[in-house]
């Protein structure tokens, strides 16, 4: 009697955590827009400063191509170019805007910043990309605001952006 009445209790409390988790998920969907109560603030720092991004932390939830070749956690090359950098750079634009969810908060001469939210929940990452046109490469930076890892989210993304902009 005591095993029913104790797989009872433990059968309404994972009942309890489903129903206050599709709350939570319904609450951050209405309308079909995240609300951001997993988005985090904007970080401080953010910016190209003497041709370098704001370093990574420890997490591996970030990709820069602003560091060492060395930090294989953090490091991503950037995009390359040929010709005319302006055009380059009006292209890369129009590649980050193409993509799924994403707001262009800063487009300031040779810097770019945006943000990405995830489909469901609603979390954000930030990216930051700056031409270079004397290395012929544009920079870039990906990186989650809240978590430690992000399972890849961050490089792949640069990636898919990689392979729309050589096209």
């Amino acid at each position: 009697m005591k095993l029913k009445s104790f797989l009872k209790r433990i059968l309404m409390i994972f009942l309890a955590i489903i129903v206050v988790a599709g709350i939570i998920i319904g609450i951050e969907t209405i309308g079909g827009q995240p609300m951001g109560l997993f988005s985090g603030s904007r970080p401080s720092g953010l910016g190209f400063n003497n041709g370098q991004f704001k370093p990574p932390s420890w997490k591996p939830n970030t990709v820069l191509s602003t560091v060492e070749k060395s930090d294989t956690l953090h490091y991503i090359a950037p995009i390359a170019f040929a010709g005319d950098a302006s055009a380059a750079w009006k292209k890369f634009i129009g590649v980050v805007k193409s993509q799924a969810r994403v707001g262009v908060v800063t487009e300031n001469g040779n810097y770019l910043y945006a943000e990405f939210k995830t489909p469901t929940m609603g979390f954000v990452d930030d990216v930051e990309a700056a031409l270079d046109t004397k290395a012929q490469v544009i920079h870039i930076r990906s990186a989650s605001r809240l978590g430690v890892r992000d399972f890849d989210v961050n490089r792949n993304r640069v990636e898919t952006i990689r392979a729309a902009f050589a096209k």
